[in-house]
């Protein structure tokens, strides 16, 4: 059986408290000091011209809990680099090690590799990470609503403002995105997406309508809301779109494939209503 998220999340503090006791705070923030501007990765994804008007944030990662080992062997930079000549408007990346095979070299390495901005992917659960984060170039965050309280979440859209980061916050359950919808662009419009993402926790299985059932609930959000999991033909893109929601994340079904970057193209090659 996959962990469940609660087993993630505990290991991740074990994570973030031996890593803090290594790395002192005032060593990250001379880090960020040094560090070149975040790219605009709220612009990219909320205001890019992808294919067909279709904004893809592409995902690399080498493994994940529920779908096992994806790449072996794994070139995030050289996968990151496919996806941005194939259309992606922005690259996520795992940085997780423990459940996902990541790294904060691979996002190093990613960010190197592109002129796109670049998502760190974890699971965030102390403020520490946002500067360690910024530290590895990262250009956004993803918070998770279900691992949060609410004013941890308010708490780091903060201070990944102040970073010039964009936060993306993701949901799962209707119960999260009731009490977080109404922080989404806090506390500056251009530094915040509402990622809703389509894999039901307790099952681990994907569901589209996950997303379209929710939109009724954030109609005056749709151009900020990222459709994530679950998302692997053009039918599903096209379905999407008919919807307004126009900005997916995307890697697993990508991932899969031999080569990544024409998985993308596949995906992307049609014309949409």
């Amino acid at each position: 059986m996959p962990p469940t998220l609660e087993e993630i999340v505990q290991n991740k503090r074990r994570e973030v408290a031996e890593a803090r006791e290594s790395q002192p705070l005032e060593a990250l923030r001379e880090q960020v000091a040094s560090e070149a501007p975040a790219r605009n990765f709220f612009g990219a994804v909320a205001n890019g011209r992808g294919p067909g008007g279709i904004n893809v944030i592409a995902e690399v990662k080498a493994m994940s809990p529920s779908a096992g080992k994806l790449r072996d062997p794994y070139d995030p930079a050289g996968i990151a680099l496919q996806y941005e000549n194939a259309g992606a408007v922005a690259i996520s990346c795992l940085t997780d090690a423990s459940y996902f095979g990541g790294s904060p070299d691979h996002l190093r390495q990613v960010k190197q590799a592109v002129n796109l901005p670049v998502l760190r992917k974890d699971f965030i659960v102390d403020p520490w990470q946002v500067w360690e984060a910024r530290a590895m170039g990262a250009d956004a965050i993803l918070l998770i609503a279900e691992v949060l309280s609410e004013g941890q979440v308010l708490d780091m859209m903060i201070l990944a403002h102040e970073l010039d980061m964009t936060a993306l916050v993701e949901v799962h359950e209707m119960e999260s995105l009731l009490r977080i919808r109404r922080h989404i662009g806090f506390p500056h419009p251009g530094y915040g997406l509402l990622g809703i993402n389509n894999r039901n926790l307790k099952t681990m299985t994907t569901d589209l309508n996950h997303t379209i059932r929710l939109l009724d609930l954030v109609e005056d959000q749709v151009d900020i809301i990222v459709s994530e999991s679950g998302i692997k033909t053009r039918e599903d893109l096209v379905r999407l779109s008919r919807h307004g929601v126009r900005r997916v994340l995307v890697g697993e079904s990508l991932l899969r494939e031999d080569d990544p970057g024409q998985a993308l193209r596949d995906l992307l090659d049609t014309p949409w209503s």
